[in-house]
């Protein structure tokens, strides 16, 4: 009999973590490496946000909270959602876990069944198909390729559920791909999802308020009212406010999934921290200049990066809508040779040849589910962004 539990072998470690070590590895060595593989911004968290966290200290907010968030966290939560998205969410139907990952995990650990199948378009967040594996439950991958935007259609929507449908999770802008749906191409699979009353959504909005270029953000729930009662809206601090470190999600749905939810939260972390909490309260209530600054320095580093690439030879890059991700195309440059003799057959081997030749840690597309492409965060400076393209564009055009 094996001590490690069976269920460990059903996933894999993070790829993007896994990357993100080895570069740091190769830094500690004395390497000289540019780091595009995390997806966290570079800023630091608002001064007014790090003001009212050392204040919650020194009034003695230190204590545990109720299990899935404080009232008053909640009701700014709520807030929130009217203000932004038109949404009109109770206290009740609400919960706070420790970062957006913590909602994901406990709303698939709390509703599948083994067997139960969960649609994803790839290419996805690493995370969501070993999620779904960990629950009992079965990934049902929706290749979205360049061609498509990388979107998922209608029809491709329409194909993948069975009667074993019990999710769907849409990301919007994504990660990896950045691609965003419009309130026309949101509406299209709104109206598939209302003719199979099995299915729940799973919205992953944490890039909501990253968009470029007037593109404008929705949500299922706020595009067609009458999923609302199936729809969970999981959304957090860390990518808005630059609070990846603080570890505060939320989640807002039926009450029945969030009670469920709050009763797995009790048995495993029980409350988020307190201090993390009356941080994320106001970055909710106070002053949003911040998202404003930081989009527009986003979208200037997107811009940089889109023209670096598609100026490689035998790299494609498409523009995204939002986030802080490219996910650019190497189908050209697969079957060719690196400078320094290794033969690029996989996005992998592309990858690590990268990082090996270049010190340029990015990665590979295989992790997103959807070959030939790479992903690379522009979450850092212009400076190492410009170094950065440049080194790939030197060992792009060494390969033949």
């Amino acid at each position: 009999m094996s001590f490690l539990a069976d269920r460990l072998q059903r996933i894999k470690p993070s790829p993007t973590i896994a990357m993100t070590t080895r570069a740091g590895q190769l830094r500690q060595e004395g390497r000289d490496i540019i780091g595009l593989s995390a997806g966290e911004p570079d800023f630091d968290t608002p001064e007014h946000i790090r003001d009212a966290a050392k204040q919650a200290i020194d009034a003695g907010h230190t204590r545990y909270t109720p299990v899935d968030g404080t009232p008053s966290l909640k009701q700014a939560i709520s807030r929130k959602f009217e203000r932004e998205n038109g949404l009109d969410y109770a206290p009740s139907q609400i919960t706070v876990g420790t970062g957006g990952k913590q909602i994901l995990f406990n709303a698939l650990m709390a509703t599948l069944d083994d067997g139960d199948e969960v649609v994803i378009p790839a290419p996805y967040w690493v995370s969501y198909p070993d999620m779904v594996l960990l629950a009992g439950g079965r990934p049902v991958i929706v290749e979205c390729g360049i061609e498509a935007g990388f979107r998922l259609t209608p029809e491709a929507l329409e194909a993948a559920i069975t009667p074993r449908t019990k999710w769907i999770i849409l990301n919007s802008p994504s990660n990896p791909s950045g691609a965003g749906y419009s309130h026309d191409q949101m509406r299209a699979l709104t109206d598939v999802l209302l003719r199979h009353p099995q299915v729940w959504i799973l919205a992953d909005d944490i890039y909501e308020h990253l968009v470029f270029d007037g593109f404008r953000f929705v949500t299922p729930a706020q595009v067609e009212a009458r999923l609302i009662d199936r729809v969970l809206t999981m959304n957090g601090v860390s990518k808005a406010y630059a609070m990846t470190g603080w570890r505060i999600g939320y989640g807002a749905g039926p009450e029945m999934l969030i009670r469920a939810m709050g009763k797995l939260q009790s048995q495993s972390t029980s409350n988020p921290s307190s201090i993390g909490q009356y941080a994320a309260e106001a970055a909710l209530n106070g002053p949003q200049d911040y998202i404003r600054d930081s989009r527009a320095a986003f979208q200037r580093r997107r811009d940089l990066v889109v023209a670096g690439l598609n100026d490689c030879p035998g790299i494609e890059c498409p523009t995204p809508q939002g986030a802080f991700y490219v996910y650019p195309s190497i189908r050209d440059m697969i079957g060719k040779t690196s400078a320094s003799g290794t033969l690029i057959d996989s996005d992998e081997a592309f990858a690590n040849a990268l990082l090996d030749e270049t010190g340029v840690a990015v990665v590979f597309g295989a992790a997103f589910g959807l070959s030939p492409h790479f992903r690379v965060s522009y979450a850092t400076s212009d400076a190492q962004l410009t170094q950065a393209v440049a080194r790939i564009k030197t060992f792009c055009q060494g390969c033949n």
